[in-house]
């Protein structure tokens, strides 16, 4: 494969391969901000650009664009029961429940009109939703302007929330992405605090996992294998500091690291700037969305053409 580049090693070994993609002209985006893949491993890019949704088949041609004056400021993605897709909107403070083609389905919040910030009441500024596996109630991460968790009925009642702004077990600073096991425990990003929380599915906490650098993006596969993205370094102080990522670290379910993933800050093949969405398909490859033009823009000018998205492909 064109430009791929080694990471990894045994069984965790990949070939990093920017420009997967075919994007047709007319069709891009300045970032992606999540991705998920659905039963025939077609890839879902939840994007910030004119064309939202985009929707490649699995060997990275273009099927399809949706979403388009639908989405304000695309945020997290994630694959419900029936197939069908949560998009989580921070810019208008929403969830959509979607089907693969673009029809809403359910939408969870009223949008552009959030909750008082830190109120602790849904939603301000959410993040991303996971599903519990038993009976497809909602896991709503909440997220820039809460740090709160919002558990839901599948059919979109409010049934308990829990956190706060803080530093004690239990308490977010950014409650960034949230994924969920077969059994049911649910792990969060806690970003900002440089850890994940582990709680049941009544929000009692059950693990902190502290060996993670600012965790954005995460996705637990049928295998029980935890893939995180993590952003790295947050301040000029801390830049060149080695071994703080940005990059993908593969884990246990109890947080035991098994692989890193990253060459380093920056924009060659196999380099991250900031995973902030990622996804694994049937064949365990995985899928990093970034937002890296938000992420240099922080601290000095982006290029014009910065990239957005990047497949590693199991070996």
């Amino acid at each position: 494969m064109a430009g791929a580049v080694r990471l990894g090693s045994g069984q965790f070994e990949y070939e990093a391969a920017a420009g997967w993609e075919n994007l047709p002209p007319g069709i891009g985006w300045r970032e992606v901000a999540g991705v998920i893949t659905d039963a025939d491993d077609n890839v879902y890019a939840f994007s910030r650009g004119d064309h939202p949704m985009v929707v490649f088949d699995k060997d990275g041609n273009f099927i399809k664009s949706w979403g388009e004056g639908l989405f304000t400021r695309a945020h997290g993605i994630s694959l419900g029961p029936d197939d069908t897709l949560y998009c989580t909107d921070d810019g208008d403070h929403t969830v959509r429940q979607c089907t693969l083609d673009g029809e809403v389905l359910m939408t969870i919040g009223v949008p552009n009109e959030p909750a008082g910030l830190f109120s602790g009441e849904p939603f301000n500024r959410c993040t991303h939703v996971a599903t519990d596996p038993a009976n497809g109630d909602l896991f709503i991460s909440d997220g820039y302007g809460n740090s709160r968790v919002h558990k839901y009925s599948a059919d979109g009642e409010h049934i308990m929330s829990w956190g706060s702004p803080g530093t004690d077990p239990g308490q977010f600073n950014i409650s960034h992405n949230i994924a969920t096991d077969r059994d049911g425990y649910v792990y969060v990003c806690d970003r900002e605090n440089h850890r994940i929380q582990v709680f049941d599915r009544d929000g009692k906490i059950e693990d902190i996992w502290a060996n993670v650098h600012r965790p954005c993006a995460i996705y637990i596969d049928e295998d029980q294998r935890v893939y995180v993205g993590e952003l790295g370094w947050g301040m000029s102080v801390n830049r060149y500091m080695p071994n703080i990522g940005p990059r993908v670290s593969i884990m246990t379910t109890s947080g035991k690291v098994l692989e890193r993933l990253g060459n380093g800050w920056g924009l060659e093949t196999g380099q991250f700037i900031s995973p902030h969405g990622i996804a694994v398909d049937s064949r365990k490859s995985i899928y990093v969305a970034e937002v890296a033009h938000t992420n240099i823009s922080h601290t000095e000018t982006p290029p014009d053409d910065v990239r957005a998205f990047q497949k590693l492909v199991k070996v």
